[in-house]
């Protein structure tokens, strides 16, 4: 019993993690319908960022504050240099796009940074305040997850930009009737997804370690938790990472053959699971088209 406890309380402290890239990934599909594929990399780039910030003698919260900064303009730039021209583009160039976005932050970071992999600080104290079942920069992890869907629900949900974006997201040709710059409302979308990876990259960055490739198997993950949740359920994807997380763990421990080498095919079943049984997640809503 103590061993199941101590796997689901590490399970929600890594499906924090899940779950901030979970919430990024749904944001950019609820303004594009599309999957970013370059979502990991560009939270990788922003944690180097952050690490550089803080190399040259930044107080940890000031690095953190401006990092959320720079990726949410960083992100709003590449909607409006990079992807707008594509709007209107076949879904294969928009896909080959992400891929090219995947491969130059890796690349570009590997060239400006170095492979080497490098320790990145936990802004929580190392003492323990559970024990030895989780620690404390995990449950640091957890509250700041909570804390970021906190100021989303009421970004959303009682600002004007907030219901804006939303309107946009779910009916772009009515939104521009009534005046909404839909076009900026998507950029917005791109600036707030990318501030959100960026907090995820931060979290799991005193984790893993930070190094070029470092979020290739956590964007896998938070694919997994935004479709379990629900792509269109922001509320829904923080829920579905964190049960990634827990069921990770679970699996990983109970299940002989999975251990920790085949962990990552457990987001796989995932995946494939949700896509057959239930598309729409468990938060989201069926997506219907009439024709």
């Amino acid at each position: 019993m103590e061993l199941v406890l101590q796997q689901v309380l590490s399970g929600l402290a890594t499906g924090g993690i899940y779950a901030s890239v979970a919430l990024a990934v749904v944001m950019i599909y609820q303004a594009i319908e599309h999957f970013n594929f370059a979502q990991g990399e560009m939270a990788m780039f922003s944690t180097y960022v952050a690490w550089s910030l803080i190399q040259i003698g930044m107080p940890y919260w000031v690095a953190f504050g401006l990092t959320l900064v720079i990726s949410f303009i960083g992100g709003v730039l590449i909607e409006r240099i990079v992807l707008r021209p594509l709007h209107r583009a076949p879904i294969l160039s928009q896909i080959i796009a992400f891929i090219a976005l995947f491969v130059i932050f890796n690349s570009v970071a590997g060239w400006i940074f170095t492979y080497t992999i490098k320790p990145f600080p936990s802004p929580f104290p190392e003492e323990p305040i559970f024990g030895t079942f989780i620690s404390t920069h995990q449950v640091g992890v957890i509250g700041v997850t909570l804390v970021m869907l906190g100021i989303l629900f009421v970004f959303f949900n009682f600002s004007r930009i907030g219901l804006a974006m939303r309107a946009a997201a779910q009916n772009p040709e009515s939104s521009r009737l009534v005046g909404i710059p839909v076009g900026w409302m998507t950029a917005l979308g791109w600036g707030l997804a990318s501030a959100i990876g960026a907090v995820a990259g931060m979290m799991v960055a005193p984790i893993v370690f930070l190094e070029p490739n470092m979020m290739v198997g956590i964007l896998l993950y938070g694919f997994a938790g935004a479709l379990l949740g629900g792509v269109t359920s922001p509320t829904g994807a923080v829920v579905g990472g964190f049960l990634v997380g827990v069921i990770e763990n679970l699996v990983g421990t109970f299940v002989p053959f999975i251990g920790t080498e085949l962990k990552l095919t457990v987001a796989l079943v995932i995946i494939v699971g949700v896509l057959t049984i239930k598309p729409s997640g468990l938060f989201g809503r069926p997506v219907v088209t009439r024709v």
